[in-house]
């Protein structure tokens, strides 16, 4: 049974893990997100579907945006051992310095005690 104190600490881990999520993406960190990612993750971005492989890979590689910054996000939790992160986010895109906003929605769950991300879905125009 979960308790009060459990759901307190497990929002603030994911809070935690939402923030690290955004900074990684920022910064190009692929080995961060190896940390973050279950191993049958999956991304869907406008037009394209990647397994965690091929996101570590797209993720290494120079972003397209700059300044990114999470402006709400909101933790759900479904049943015990699986929580969704809906957020929104500011950026600027490098190509021709218009601001957009990206929603995003972030699968995870509790594996082997720990929380990872099992699947994202983000609407980025600009990206």
């Amino acid at each position: 049974m979960t308790t009060l104190t459990d759901r307190t600490e497990d929002l603030a881990i994911l809070e935690r893990l939402n923030l690290d999520y955004n900074a990684a993406d920022q910064a190009s960190d692929a080995e961060r997100f190896r940390t973050l990612l279950s191993d049958d993750f999956v991304v869907q971005t406008p037009g394209v579907t990647r397994t965690r492989d091929e996101y570590l890979e797209y993720i290494a590689g120079p972003r397209p945006f700059k300044d990114l910054a999470l402006k709400e996000s909101r933790v759900r939790f479904l049943g015990e051992d699986v929580a969704v992160i809906h957020g929104r986010a500011r950026y600027t895109v490098i190509a021709d310095g218009s601001v957009q906003e990206a929603l995003y929605t972030d699968v995870y769950q509790r594996r082997h005690g720990s929380w990872l991300c099992v699947a994202a879905c983000a609407i980025a125009p600009g990206v």
